[in-house]
């Protein structure tokens, strides 16, 4: 099994790493460009879009490269079952979504249709939340009734991919925390003992990852609501799918620490929005990210520091899944004190040396 996660990550790292050149020659051809209008923009000068279409290529492709296999020659461990057909078409409607978003910059009520759908596409295939952690059960968890399932499942799938879409704000950030969260699941999935969502953990990192080089500070290309969406999306179909859902004592706490960074970024952008009186859909300058460089943090520290976060977490969760509760949450309090100290003290180095620098200035023009 090494073997084929090795193989089809690659696979799609090289498709991906390959294809985003590509991708940014498209943009530019049809118009598919970010130009830096506002001051929520970190950018100066116009960026090709369209970024997520080489992180969909590698990972379509080392799937159909799966999916071959096991038609030929048992190689492979997708089989063309419902639920992974039910995934697909629920990509390509996310993934056009974003590509005329890309184009075009749809309204958030038209978004949130084809979001919506592409859940019920999802569950209709037959991948749902059945059960929810609930110490006080003598099983550990508690099952759901199908109709409080459908919603809770629409409502992830669509919380997830709006989670990973807010949080593309600085370069290489979504991209970063996506392939962080792509690799936790994986281990998680080993560890659990389902193949199944470990290969596909396994090519969606490689996709992303394949990405990143093009996408890191100082970005050539964005992946924007195509690779948002995408994202999005297919971390939260995995993370509700195969082992990983029945897995009594972790069954919803995993995917809540793994995915824990956008969505407290997105839960806060709610709550911030709703006290300020406007639309949850504005957008504004209050991110996590963006609150980190106005701490003083650079771009890339800030992006490094969002990264440490996501792996903290997701670090957290393979703890919980294989050492249990007590365990994850001393590895909590031990990186937490590590984090916020490094945090302040890269606040007081900036601090001090724009202080520095204002001084120089200032001796300058006397």
């Amino acid at each position: 099994m090494a073997y084929e996660y090795i193989i089809s990550s690659i696979l799609a790292f090289i498709v991906a790493f390959s294809a985003t050149p590509i991708a940014k020659r498209l943009a530019f051809k049809i118009g598919a460009v970010d130009v830096p209008n506002d001051g929520r923009r970190m950018h100066s000068k116009p960026i090709a879009r369209l970024g997520g279409l080489a992180i969909v290529a590698g990972f379509v492709i080392a799937v159909l490269y799966n999916i071959i296999g096991s038609l030929f020659d048992g190689s492979g461990l997708f089989v063309l079952n419902p639920k992974l057909l039910g995934f697909l078409a629920g990509v390509v409607i996310v993934v056009t979504m974003g590509v005329i978003d890309d184009i075009f910059t749809l309204k958030a009520r038209y978004k949130l249709i084809f979001q919506v759908a592409a859940a019920v596409i999802i569950v209709l295939s037959g991948t749902r939340i059945e059960n929810v952690t609930n110490p006080f059960a003598a099983s550990g968890m508690s099952s759901l009734n199908i109709y409080l399932s459908y919603a809770l499942t629409i409502l992830w799938i669509v919380g997830i991919t709006n989670a990973l879409n807010l949080i593309d704000g600085l370069d290489g950030l979504a991209a970063g925390v996506s392939s962080i969260a792509s690799l936790s699941l994986f281990v998680v999935a080993v560890i659990v003992g389902d193949p199944y969502s470990a290969l596909l953990t396994a090519i969606l990192a490689g996709a992303t990852l394949g990405f990143l080089p093009y996408n890191f500070n100082p970005a050539k290309i964005f992946m924007s609501d195509s690779g948002a969406n995408f994202l999005g999306f297919s971390l939260a179909f995995i993370s509700i799918q195969g082992a990983l859902k029945s897995y009594a004592t972790i069954s919803i706490a995993i995917p809540l620490l793994i995915l824990g960074l956008p969505l407290f970024d997105t839960i806060f952008a709610i709550i911030r929005r709703v006290v300020s009186k406007k639309s949850i859909m504005e957008a504004d300058r209050g991110h996590l990210h963006h609150r980190l460089m106005d701490m003083g943090l650079s771009q890339r520290q800030a992006v490094i520091m969002m990264y440490v976060l996501s792996a903290t977490l997701g670090l957290c969760a393979i703890v919980l899944a294989d050492k249990g509760f007590f365990s994850a949450i001393i590895l909590i309090i031990i990186v937490a004190v590590f984090i916020i100290g490094g945090a302040r003290y890269f606040t007081e180095i900036n601090n001090k040396e724009d202080s520095d620098s204002t001084g120089v200035d200032k001796e300058k023009k006397e």
